[in-house]
């Protein structure tokens, strides 16, 4: 039998690698100034591709927050999330030990993995042979090796998963953690999602299909969500992780509380292999069900972090979609892209934006969307154009939808005791 759904979610923890900062301090003020993390590829010879440009994270040294020994043995995306996973544990204060630790579990999500080392190893053993591949070759490509090192380093034996749903992961990790609360299975759970595929084969892909923005004479500019010149992403990398609570949990250990998780849904197209529904029907249905879950009106929703990816599809679609759900509310909220300044983080891009959207909420403050300088005439809302704005959000929503028609919206509310 199913345990009653009645717990009260919290987010009590943060910790962010981005490619506006390491940590959340200096990411956060960055978003706020409206400042861009993307400029040209350093990490391989992009002469010969179209896209020349992603949102590289620099100065990152993995020793800074694990030994030395394991940071030699683990991927960058996996880094990166032990990074944040150790900021976000130090943020809450939470103590994981053996009088809990089969109560602390661990979801995260991921799109591509370790896609850099993989390739990096095939080449390899084409020209040297077998012999020359590392036996953490497997553990330092599967996507669920996060979890796993989370839980390894940090104790955290309850609940483990990796989620692997494309650009809607992270979300998806964070919703999936928050019902494993709401429902008794674990007290709390260490969230989000990771990613770092800036290599050849990634670039190369995307930009086979049409979707990376080329204005590499101009990276900074080159990620517009939403502005009629859009013409691609821009692929990102880093971290976001959360510690969410039960509320009890967290009011016995009197933790900090940035805001609570109301609400959850998720929905797939059934449409196309990498395109959205021209009405954002799946969209449409996966907001209307966060709203129902989180029991109130879409007239209540302040802002949104929407998924905004600077493709001519998405942003379009989307702004459909919210306009469906909302009505006349859909030209009062603020929207606004996180993505114009971090770019695409693909699977660990619901990750860093639940993070911004709890921190919209804690702070009373709206990150903009940067390089909005030509209005679309079918995306017509408030999308918070170049310049941060101080408003009181009491209810905020934040979208992710992935390849393969899969969809998660997540709300997030002031805490109210």
């Amino acid at each position: 039998m199913l345990k009653p759904i009645n717990k009260r979610v919290v987010v009590t923890g943060l910790g962010l690698v981005t490619p506006l900062g390491i940590g959340v301090k200096p990411t956060w003020e960055s978003l706020c100034a409206g400042k861009s993390g993307i400029g040209e590829i350093t990490r391989f010879d992009c002469s010969a591709y179209a896209t020349k440009i992603a949102a590289e994270i620099k100065d990152f040294k993995p020793e800074d927050f694990i030994p030395k020994k394991d940071a030699r043995r683990v991927e960058l995306f996996i880094a990166y999330a032990l990074a944040a996973t150790r900021m976000a544990i130090e943020d809450s204060g939470l103590v994981i030990d053996s009088a809990n630790e089969t109560r602390v579990g661990t979801i995260t999500g991921c799109g591509l993995g370790g896609l850099r080392f993989m390739e990096d190893t095939v080449l390899r053993v084409s020209e040297e042979g077998p012999k020359w591949v590392s036996p953490f070759f497997i553990p330092m490509m599967i996507g669920n090796m996060v979890p796993g090192l989370i839980s390894v380093h940090f104790g955290a034996k309850g609940p483990n998963s990796s989620l692997a749903t494309a650009c809607a992961a992270g979300a998806h990790a964070v919703g999936n953690s928050f019902r494993l609360i709401q429902n008794g299975t674990a007290d709390a759970m260490i969230t989000g999602g990771a990613e770092a595929v800036i290599s050849p084969s990634c670039i190369a892909g995307f930009n086979s299909m049409k979707a990376l923005s080329t204005r590499n004479d101009e990276p900074e500019k080159a990620s517009r969500p939403f502005d009629r010149d859009r013409d691609g992403f821009v692929v990102g990398e880093g971290s976001g992780i959360l510690i969410i609570e039960a509320l009890d949990h967290a009011l016995d250990r009197n933790a900090p509380i940035y805001a609570e998780i109301t609400g959850y849904g998720m929905t797939g197209d059934g449409y196309h292999m990498t395109s959205p529904p021209p009405d954002g029907n799946g969209a449409v249905r996966c907001m209307a069900a966060a709203l129902e879950d989180a029991g109130i009106d879409g007239n209540q929703i302040d802002y949104i972090n929407a998924h905004g990816t600077s493709t001519q599809l998405n942003d379009l679609y989307e702004s459909r979609a919210i306009k469906t759900v909302f009505k006349e509310h859909a030209h009062s909220l603020a929207v606004s892209s996180t993505k114009s300044m971090t770019g695409h983080l693909l699977g660990g891009a619901g990750g860093i934006e639940t993070v911004f959207t709890a921190l919209t909420i804690h702070k009373d403050i709206i990150p903009p969307t940067i390089n909005y300088e030509n209005q679309d005439e079918e995306c017509d809302l408030d999308y918070v154009p170049n310049v941060a704005r101080n408003k009181k959000v009491e209810n905020a929503m934040t979208n992710s939808f992935g390849f393969g028609g899969t969809n998660a919206t997540l709300i997030l509310a002031k805490y109210r005791e």
